[in-house]
């Protein structure tokens, strides 16, 4: 055993409803994925080391992601303990084995698991099963954008979702499933698995038995062993009682000693214990229960003969002998205490008489008296003398009867010794049959002999084997039912791991035909620009070489291809993974060209083993938030900083958005969103006009935004709609239509919506994206200030030439690098911009520079320079060299300094903008003056 070391794509709209450009879909911002609930639960697993190795309870999270079951000590701990990989495993129970018991075999390791019945037990390996059917039918499937990213992992939302989940393997045929459907059990897991078991202590009850058989278990191994120890026998007698005999005493074991005068007062209980100076203590409080004794426990049993039958009466007699015995001892003891007491209070009660009679003599002796008085003190001594007399016969009498109660009470103690001494040897005969009979017992099952039984079974009996067999045959279909779709789930297993391995093969035979044709034509290729064969103006066989070789670079796998989701030799894709297109058709060939390097340089990056290492790192810290909600913290900050992986960012981004809108999302009702598309609905909006103008404009290379009737259009003016009747005073800026579109990449439209709010009302400063863009400008100024600080060099080549780079900056800042940078970066970008805020542009404007550096000071002509800054973003391709530079080289970079110089910059840029509208208002009034004051006259008087 195993030690342990403590979405598919988005739902078509429900009631969807066809509006005009300016209508909402309220029914599509409705819908939203149901997801099957999480498998998780309470199940014992049996681990541990030496002899303490036993069941211990653990919580079980299945995670969807790689088809792991995770288990953690408690749910609220954050790291697991372990995980079984349930992809590669099969499952069996034992019908005869202990209830609720079942296995696990993995990747050359076995997994003993327990529920707490037979039917959790089925109701967890129908989940398992079904969870390890989901996730083949979807391995080595969808787009793999990386190594470490094998399938979608996370469901995805927002537009992305339609792209991730179109390319998955055929699903299985209604044959199959309709057998796999015959065979299942029906099992129901009670309230014992799911979230609600995590705060349901009550679930814990089941395991509390294992625990102390556990810990019996662990202790026996380390106590010394002893002869005689742990013996358990059972004898049934004709009386339907059943004895059990457990642990005899040794030989050595003390005597008890009975119980003190004073513990005797102090529990009355003690009255009905004593001890006969054996190892033996009888209990006599409750006669109808009697504790038997040497170690036999009495159990009722019912309907069954008794193998030792003939010695029942006389053990029952001995019995209740030995209890009278008892009970006289211990009236005469209680007469015995009595007596005593009475003769010590009578010696007192003589003394004090003793001791008053002298008295008396003394005052009433009178010194020289009459004869008178005499004869009355001889008279009261005489008196007292015959009182004494009296007296001391009595304390004889009771002397005589003390000493008669004492030969009685050793009289009865030799009695009772002898009584012990008649037990032990019967409890010796007693232990004498059980050896033979369990000897004859052992002889039978070996041999097969029978035992002789003293009379023929009963109907009862037959009825209740005819029961226990009806079980055991319920019992083994359910196991044949569930073995026989453990196989056939198996055989297909089997059959679609070899499917893939064949396919994989000859993925590799045509990449390596494929590496030799290319390599062939590049030798050629070399030839031909080492020593040309023909002219520009002849055509040759090198040249139809050449011009093939530039034909085959330029030509891009388009969607009509029919071809097999894993037979795809072609690198570049005529769309990448976010829906842009790699390679634009409007361009001529030269750019064509260029544009199909960039992508297959932006594939090798990805495929780095740095990008790797980050994939498997999101891996290790999604995997210990199965049992918590992510928080803020350097891991994750460092890991927002490296990029978050593609099939994980939905997932990262929504949790961001929630986090900084939180507070203003819980002000406002549950339906906020649905609400706001209703009033766009009804009453149409001033900024509803410039938003339609702008719908195709957004992004023209994107394919959920190409078309009037691309899936994102509708989408992106819901948003826009909503979020000009939350704001009023903004409206709809140009800048918007961009920030919404690459939300909705990742995020539905609700959550795309409190996205555009995050950036608009959290992130950026006020008068950001109003009519006069107030914010913008100054955010310009500032960046001026750290381009003087970080890159001297570079500001006073910009200063010598007089290059206003803020016209190009200033669009990086207004919609956050959107259409800027190549895709790839653009979203690692947007990664950290949603995490840690708008100090993120400045970095990456930085770093952008700070990357072409040396590229912009070897040009030396103004026109040329500007020229470079209109494209240079687009020559950036290694996104880790990039924020290496803008994390790590632009350090420190403190926000509170940006913030302090939006400040200074504020009042100047307000400042000017009052000089400005004075001077405008001034050239107006002028400008109304001089035309009041003119006469105007036609042109054939200008001629005369």
């Amino acid at each position: 055993m195993q030690d342990e070391d403590d979405n598919s794509a988005a739902n078509p709209p429900r009631n969807s409803r066809v509006f005009s450009a300016k209508s909402v879909d309220v029914a599509d911002c409705e819908s939203s994925r149901e997801q099957s609930p999480k498998l998780c639960g309470y199940l014992n697993k049996f681990a541990g080391k030496g002899p303490l190795k036993g069941f211990r309870t653990r919580w079980f999270v299945y995670d969807p992601r790689k088809c792991y079951l995770y288990f953690f000590k408690t749910p609220n701990d954050t790291l697991p303990l372990g995980h079984i990989d349930i992809a590669d495993a099969c499952f069996t129970y034992d019908v005869e084995g202990e209830e609720g018991q079942f296995e696990v075999h993995t990747a050359g390791k076995e997994f003993l698991l327990k529920a707490p019945n037979k039917q959790v037990m089925h109701y967890w390996l129908q989940q398992l099963q079904q969870k390890r059917w989901e996730f083949s039918n979807t391995r080595g499937c969808g787009n793999r954008d990386s190594l470490f990213s094998p399938t979608v992992q996370y469901p995805h939302t927002g537009l992305v979702a339609k792209d991730a989940d179109a390319v998955l393997l055929e699903q299985p045929n209604e044959n199959m499933e309709s057998v796999r459907s015959d065979f299942a059990v029906e099992a129901d897991a009670n309230g014992l698995v799911g979230l609600q078991t995590a705060r349901n202590t009550a679930t814990l009850n089941f395991s509390l038995k294992q625990w102390s058989t556990d810990l019996r278990h662990s202790m026996s191994h380390l106590r010394p062993s002893r002869v005689g120890e742990n013996r358990r026998s059972v004898f049934y007698t004709a009386s339907n009682e059943e004895w059990e005999m457990v642990d005899p005493p040794m030989k050595d074991t003390p005597e008890h000693k009975p119980p003190a005068e004073s513990q005797r007062r102090e529990s009355p209980a003690h009255f009905h214990r004593h001890s006969l100076g054996s190892a033996f203590t009888f209990d006599f409080r409750n006669p109808s229960r009697i504790r038997r004794p040497f170690g036999l426990s009495k159990t009722s049993r019912s309907g069954e003969t008794s193998p030792v039958e003939c010695n029942g009466n006389k053990t029952s007699e001995l019995q209740l002998r030995l209890q009278n015995q008892q009970e006289e001892l211990r009236v005469m003891q209680e007469e015995h205490v009595r007596l005593q007491e009475e003769l010590t209070s009578q010696k007192e009660l003589v003394r004090l008489l003793q001791q008053t009679l002298r008295s008396s003599q003394c005052e009433r002796w009178p010194v020289g008296g009459s004869g008178l008085g005499e004869m009355e003190v001889a008279a009261a001594v005489a008196e007292r003398d015959q009182q004494i007399q009296s007296l001391c016969g009595h304390m004889e009498k009771l002397a005589l009867e003390k000493e008669s109660l004492q030969q009685e009470l050793k009289g009865l103690k030799i009695k009772v010794g002898e009584i012990n001494d008649q037990l032990g040897m019967l409890m010796e005969t007693i232990q004498a049959k059980d050896e033979v009979i369990m000897k004859l017992s052992q002889q039978s099952q070996e041999g097969g002999t029978e035992l002789p039984e003293c009379g023929s079974p009963t109907a009862r009996e037959q009825q209740e084997e005819m029961g226990n067999l009806r079980d055991s045959l319920q019992g083994y279909k359910s196991q044949n039912n569930f073995l026989n779709k453990e196989i056939l789930e198996l055989t297909v297993l089997r059959r679609n791991a070899e499917a893939r391995e064949k396919a994989l093969e000859a993925k590799y035979t045509s990449l390596e035909a494929k590496m030799c044709q290319v390599e062939s034509k590049y030798l050629v290729l070399l030839q031909e620009v080492k020593t040309p064969v023909c002219s520009s103006s002849e055509q040759g066989p090198s040249r139809d070489v050449i011009s093939r070789l530039l034909e085959d670079a330029l030509s891009v796998e388009s969607s009509d291809q029919q071809e097999h989701p894993i037979f795809k030799p072609h690198p570049v894709s005529e769309y990448d993974v976010y829906g842009f297109k790699t390679v634009p058709e409007e361009e001529d060939e030269e750019e064509k060209l260029v544009a199909k390097v960039r992508a297959l340089e932006l594939r090798s990056f990805s495929l780095t083993d740095q990008e790797v290492s980050v994939g498997v790192k999101w891996e290790n810290y999604l995997a210990s938030t199965m049992n918590r909600e992510m928080v803020r913290s350097p891991e994750l900050k460092a890991l927002m900083r490296s990029g978050v992986p593609h099939v994980h960012r939905s997932k990262v981004w929504s949790w961001c958005v929630n986090f900084h809108v939180k507070k203003i999302r819980e002000s406002q009702p549950a339906d906020y969103y649905e609400n706001l598309l209703c009033m766009a609905r009804d009453k149409p909006n001033p900024a509803s006009k410039q938003i339609e103008l702008d719908l195709l404009r957004t992004l023209p290379n994107n394919k959920h935004y190409s078309s009037p009737s691309a899936e994102g259009i509708q989408k992106l003016r819901n948003v826009l709609l909503a979020f000009a009747w939350r704001n009023p005073d903004i409206g709809y800026c140009q800048g918007l239509n961009r920030l919404a579109a690459i939300a909705l990449l990742y995020l539905e439209q609700e959550e795309a919506f409190w996205c555009l709010i995050t950036i608009v009302e959290v992130f950026m400063p006020r008068d950001y994206y109003t009519k006069t863009l107030l914010g913008s400008q100054v955010d310009q100024r500032v960046f001026k200030d750290l381009m003087n600080e970080k890159l001297p060099r570079l500001h006073a080549h910009f200063e010598q030439y007089k290059v206003d780079f803020s016209l190009i900056t200033f669009n990086w800042f207004l919609v956050v690098f959107v259409d800027s940078v190549v895709s790839d970066i653009l979203f690692k970008i947007w990664d950290a911009f949603l995490y840690e805020g708008p100090k993120i542009i400045f970095r990456f404007a930085l770093a952008l520079f700070k990357c072409k550096e040396e590229d912009f000071l070897k040009l030396q002509d103004a026109m040329a320079i500007f020229k470079y800054l209109r494209y240079f973003t687009q020559t950036i391709l290694d996104a880790r060299k990039l924020m290496n530079m803008a994390f790590v080289d632009m350090n420190p970079f403190p926000l509170r300094q940006i913030q302090n110089r939006r400040t200074f910059h504020l009042e100047k840029v307000r400042l000017e903008l009052t000089e400005l509208e004075a001077i405008r208002q001034t050239f107006l009034r002028e400008r109304e003056t001089s035309q009041n004051g003119r006469t105007l006259i036609s042109d054939d008087e200008e001629d005369n």
